[in-house]
């Protein structure tokens, strides 16, 4: 789903029942809302009932939209017009004209629980030949007539904690799936939707393993959780969240939590809070930066044509002569920034790079990052060795504690990797990516070759007569 709501340009109806065989319709959301309310209430009904009501019908539809209720299902919709499930919406009727300007009016405006953000799910019914728990529409006439606002309508129908957001941005109705699959090594806020969503729905589903860390980084941890989550409902268990698993969890999420129903518990703001830069331009600085220049430094050991960085962090001419040069080289628009296509192009060449070099293990000589980060609750080939690195470490810095070589990433390992962090000035998060890795097996290597006799080099003691 979305990250904050927004009024999409256009909706597109289907004319029936989700299954049933019937025409799509795509109009623009105003025109959308100005046929619903038109077909289910009355023009000459109180304006303050009409404006309740439509409301009311705005934060359905939008509901509908943002938690992508058919898209995530597998339809090419966002809403239909079974009145059973939906709204009433008539191909082709007239529109009143005083509804037309309300719905002008209030379009950007949609209702919603306080403290959460998606759009309110407003269940509503006529009142007279169907109940339910929401609004009642002819009640809004009584309520209306006895001087109540269109609020205090509201409120008397969906309680007194819920908020009316205004003048939402309009922008053209995207789909939330990634462009490019979600797999080991991935980063980003994709990557920490899917790990806030898979915990929250093995409270559910326990067999689903918990994600020790919901840190957009996509670890062993969170492709075991996206595992079992695949085998649970069906679908091929990869580990790599594609299309139908991204839109099934979205759906397994929404589900569990009631965000189509009155009793939602709804979404917070730091569930959908962006915590990655979306792009790196000249002037960027900090990890992102790090790891872009770590993994075009590798690539370079392949290319003539990208000059070598340095890992400072700061995107200067050189990094940007460099991402030029990776873009020209791959087909990509040669503009200097790395946003999505070229992140991921790089991010696949540097696996496709390392894969072709094999393993090599022994005192001194180190891999490069596997492309996998490594947090807490992890098991691996990796985790060994660089538990094995940090202890050879700890030897000549003291600060630095030493660790079990487990091959498991527990409290002792994330204890050592931070102090390495705060001692070699890289940020202190727990976490090796790139940049961590590279630096534990540089001061690694340094370590061991600075131990290595050399030719006519003798050891530290005293020769004999």
């Amino acid at each position: 789903m979305p990250t904050l709501p927004y009024i999409p340009e256009t909706v597109t109806v289907h004319l029936g029942a989700p299954d049933a065989s019937a025409a799509n319709v795509t109009l623009s959301f105003p025109d959308y809302i100005k046929n619903v309310a038109s077909s289910e209430i009355y023009p000459t009904w109180p304006e303050n009932a009409l404006r309740a009501n439509i409301y009311a019908q705005i934060s359905f539809a939008l509901n509908r939209i943002y938690t992508e209720y058919y898209r995530s299902r597998g339809y090419d919709f966002d809403i239909t017009n079974s009145t059973a499930i939906d709204q009433s919406f008539v191909q082709g009727r007239d529109i009143f004209e005083n509804i037309s300007q309300i719905v002008d009016e209030l379009f950007t405006d949609y209702l919603r629980e306080s403290g959460q953000i998606q759009p309110l799910f407003a269940q509503y019914c006529n009142g007279t030949t169907v109940t339910c728990e929401g609004l009642s529409q002819w009640g809004t006439v009584d309520l209306a007539n006895r001087g109540y606002t269109p609020y205090q309508i509201l409120t008397y129908y969906y309680g007194d904690d819920i908020d009316i957001v205004r003048d939402a941005p309009v922008m053209g109705l995207t789909a939330s799936v990634p462009p490019y699959p979600l797999r080991l090594g991935s980063t980003g806020d994709d990557v920490r939707s899917i790990q806030i969503r898979l915990n929250r729905i093995s409270r559910n589903y326990p067999s689903i393993p918990k994600i020790a860390a919901i840190n957009g980084l996509y670890s062993y941890d969170t492709e075991a959780a996206v595992r079992r989550f695949q085998e649970i409902f069906d679908l091929t268990p990869d580990g790599v969240v594609g299309r139908a698993t991204w839109y099934r969890i979205q759906s397994i999420y929404a589900a569990v939590k009631r965000l189509n129903a009155l009793n939602a518990e709804g979404i917070t703001l730091e569930e959908v809070t962006q915590q990655f830069p979306e792009v790196l331009r000249p002037g960027s600085t900090g990890v992102g930066v790090r790891e872009l220049q770590y993994y075009l430094r590798y690539l370079a050991q392949f290319s003539n044509e990208i000059p070598p960085l340095e890992l400072d962090g700061i995107y200067g001419p050189t990094t940007e002569a460099a991402v030029r040069a990776f873009q020209r080289l791959y087909g990509l628009p040669i503009d200097g920034i790395v946003g999505e296509d070229t992140w991921n192009a790089i991010y696949r060449s540097y696996l496709g790079a390392i894969e072709t070099i094999p393993p090599q293990y022994g005192e001194g000589v180190t891999i490069p990052f596997q492309g996998v980060p490594l947090v807490m609750g992890v098991q691996s080939e990796e985790v060994r060795l660089l538990q094995e690195y940090l202890n050879r470490i700890a030897e000549a810095y003291p600060e630095i504690p030493t660790v079990s070589v487990t091959g498991i990433f527990g409290a002792q390992t994330e204890e050592a990797v931070e102090a390495f962090q705060r001692l070699f000035g890289i940020p202190v998060t727990g976490v090796v990516i790139a940049t961590t890795w590279n630096a534990v097996t540089d001061v690694y290597s340094d370590l061991v070759q600075g131990n290595e006799l050399r030719e006519g080099q003798y050891p530290g003691f005293a020769l004999g007569e």
